[in-house]
């Protein structure tokens, strides 16, 4: 195995990715669409999940494919994200075809960074005009770190942010994942030098430092972010949120097994993870066509899709970057980086 070119969602060919953010809102959305539908599933493991028309991607509901996913801040009002994307795609023509109408299938998910230290006194909610400027900036290529779903996300000890990463296999599909870090837990082992995910990494590309190369690393941290929180009363106020995929075809089952078996990255990334504080939810969309791929290619696939998870979870907290008013440092600022 090794990293697709670019190290992103979008090596997996037909994937665009766009993002939009306000630096004083400390907030902001991210699309994932491609120019014609694809299948998509999902599976919800966080305690405290947030989300529009996941129920549609069950592998036995009526719709097979989506128009676009979108990973939004703003808790709850970052749901209205989708309304911002899908006024932007029914203006296309793109969607769901019922008799004369046509509705664009835009399943979301959100985090909460409504208590970030970003400007949350607006009169109207900003995030349908966020989805629509995300969906506009859809491309091949796309930054990450505080960018995006990712601009005010904390992890439990450090900033948080937009992470990506892909994977090229040796039966020659490509996997990947693009995923909004923002748990209670931590990403990194105590100290908060070394990632979790360090065994996974590839090309140095969140450090190249290494496993933690102590043993007895049981307890997780305390957090830092729990602890600020908890002070207004609150805790459910975290969540990672991502979107795994990849070109081989499959069937929107496979596709919602293939979300099952991401979800390990998680596990490996983030300690503790799917929380009752968060609401861990990955989507897995699959863009190849032709005969579903057998069940031992699938495994193969879903074990690469947990790789690129993990390490797309440690490159997001790698490539935050400091703004003004932030409430945690970033992991360069807290290890003197360089970079």
């Amino acid at each position: 195995m090794k990293a697709g070119p670019k190290n992103l969602l979008t090596d997996v060919a037909g994937l665009k990715v766009g993002n939009a953010h306000d630096d004083r809102l400390k907030s902001g959305v991210t699309v994932v669409t491609a120019d014609a539908p694809f299948t998509a599933s999902v599976h919800v493991m966080g305690g405290a999940p947030g989300t529009r028309e996941t129920d549609l991607l069950a592998p036995d509901k009526t719709v097979s494919a989506v128009d676009a996913l979108v990973l939004s801040g703003g808790s709850a009002f970052g749901l209205a994200a989708c309304d911002g994307v899908a006024e932007r795609l029914r203006a296309a023509g793109r969607g769901f075809a019922v008799g004369p109408a046509v509705v664009p299938i835009v399943p979301g998910a959100i985090l909460f960074d409504l208590a970030n230290g970003g400007d949350k006194a607006w009169e109207a909610n900003p995030y349908p005009a966020l989805g629509k400027a995300a969906l506009d900036a859809a491309s091949g290529s796309f930054a990450i770190g505080s960018v995006g779903a990712g601009t005010g996300a904390l992890d439990g000890m450090v900033k948080g942010g937009l992470g990506s990463t892909s994977l090229r296999l040796e039966n020659e599909a490509t996997v990947a994942a693009l995923m909004a870090v923002n748990p209670v837990g931590s990403v990194t082992t105590p100290g908060m030098r070394h990632f979790w995910a360090a065994p996974y990494e590839m090309n140095d590309e969140f450090g190249g430092l290494g496993p933690d190369p102590r043993s007895g690393l049981i307890d997780p941290p305390a957090s830092r972010k729990m602890a600020m929180i908890a002070q207004g009363g609150q805790e459910r106020m975290n969540t990672t949120i991502g979107v795994v995929a990849t070109d081989a075809p499959l069937t929107k089952a496979q596709c919602h097994r293939l979300a099952v078996m991401a979800h390990d990255g998680i596990a490996r990334a983030i300690q503790p993870a799917h929380s009752p504080f968060d609401g861990d939810l990955l989507f897995a969309a699959a863009t190849g066509v032709g005969s579903p791929v057998a069940d031992a290619t699938l495994a193969q696939i879903g074990h690469g899709a947990a790789v690129c998870v993990a390490r797309a979870i440690a490159r997001a907290v790698f490539e935050a970057t400091p703004q003004p008013g932030d409430v945690l440092p970033t992991w360069k600022e807290q290890n003197g980086f360089g970079g």
